[in-house]
């Protein structure tokens, strides 16, 4: 028996869609009222498909079901991974009526998000969030893609789901490493708009760790709202959206440079907040006291500490370039005017700047 926790909507007007979150979902749920065909193509990959791809075909009772199960990876978040999905709804032969499924992690989601988009100009879609990140971050607000060579996601459409099914049993399968990497996502909410949040998380880090089902099941909701705000506030990153990225403008370079996949997403956002909040506390807007804080709820969630063994402030700032919030050259960071509090500028000191860089390289 399936027990749902919490349930929100992102307010999109008639895209608007439920984000349901609970424990036993996957394999009990019904989601066939999202499905307006007869056709589901679940998108999954090696590893979680033998884990919870039984349970989610559960989910589609009476509906003609498809899978394509994907190499697993951030590295393999580019063309020609993405087109063995396309591959597989023109052999199967799926309609403009098909719902694609993203059973897996945030690549999954990108990419079959992403998949939808193109596939016949345009297919609805479902989120199953498996790892701690995809489920308070990127299986909602709609940003789907692939990676380039040169940078991170710089091909993707905005394309939302119809449904975000969040089932917190399957982080019970994940390595620790990964929810060190998904507890960066949701720290990065209580740092850019929710100091109640920040306060609430510092007396919690551990327990979510540990994963403890009542902490986890408040900071997926809690990161969830506070994301499905800003959605509804600025679907596509027009402006508020963006404070989103507070630390993934360094964390990309990172990744980047360390080539995909060698580092989580989350744990080069996380040295990439930390990078954040301390060229803000250069720039004068934060206390230095306010940035050790942060600093140490970041630590305490286990996340690495400096850039890529090798890495020079010039690698920072030719990948840095390369980045979607840059407009006419200029780069554009996020950075916190006080804790609770992020903001865009392209007016960041280049010595202020250069000295944060030398500051987390060896």
């Amino acid at each position: 028996m399936y027990q749902v926790l919490k349930e929100l909507n992102v307010e999109l007007g008639d895209r608007s869609y439920p984000i349901v979150i609970g424990q036993g979902l996957l394999g009990a749920y019904d989601l066939t009222p999202w499905v307006s065909g007869s056709q589901v193509m679940i998108v999954t990959n090696e590893t979680v498909a033998p884990l919870y791809l039984e349970r989610a075909k559960a989910c589609f009772p009476g509906k003609t079901i498809d899978v394509v199960t994907l190499p697993d990876g951030e590295k393999f978040k580019d063309w020609q991974t993405l087109n063995l999905i396309f591959d597989q709804l023109l052999e199967r032969r799926h309609s403009r009526k098909t719902t694609l499924a993203a059973l897996g992690g945030g690549v999954i989601g990108d990419m079959a998000g992403f998949a939808a988009a193109c596939y016949q100009r345009g297919v609805p879609f479902i989120q199953m969030p498996t790892t701690l990140l995809s489920q308070v971050d990127s299986s909602v607000g709609g940003k789907t893609g692939i990676n380039h060579p040169l940078g991170k996601n710089m091909l993707g459409a905005f394309h939302q789901p119809n449904i975000v099914l969040i089932d917190t049993d399957s982080l019970t399968t994940l390595p620790p490493r990964e929810v060190s990497a998904g507890l960066a996502e949701v720290i990065k909410y209580g740092l850019i708009r929710d100091v109640p949040f920040l306060e609430w998380l510092e007396g919690n880090i551990e327990a979510l760790v540990r994963l403890e089902p009542e902490a986890i099941g408040e900071a997926i909701f809690r990161s969830c709202q506070c994301k499905a705000d800003v959605v509804a506030a600025d679907e596509r990153e027009g402006g508020l959206r963006a404070i989103l990225n507070l630390g993934h403008t360094f964390g990309h370079a990172i990744e980047t440079y360390a080539g995909y996949g060698n580092w989580l997403h989350g744990e080069a956002v996380g040295t990439g907040m930390m990078m954040a909040s301390d060229l803000s506390r250069r720039e004068g807007m934060i206390s230095a006291d306010d940035h050790q804080r942060a600093v140490a709820l970041i630590r305490r969630a286990g996340l690495p500490e400096r850039a890529p063994k090798g890495m020079t402030p010039d690698d920072f700032m030719s990948l840095m370039a390369v980045d979607k919030k840059n407009v006419d050259g200029n780069l554009r960071l996020v950075l916190m005017r006080a804790l609770g509090d992020a903001f865009v500028t392209a007016d960041a000191s280049p010595v202020n700047l250069r000295e944060t860089l030398l500051d987390f390289i060896d």
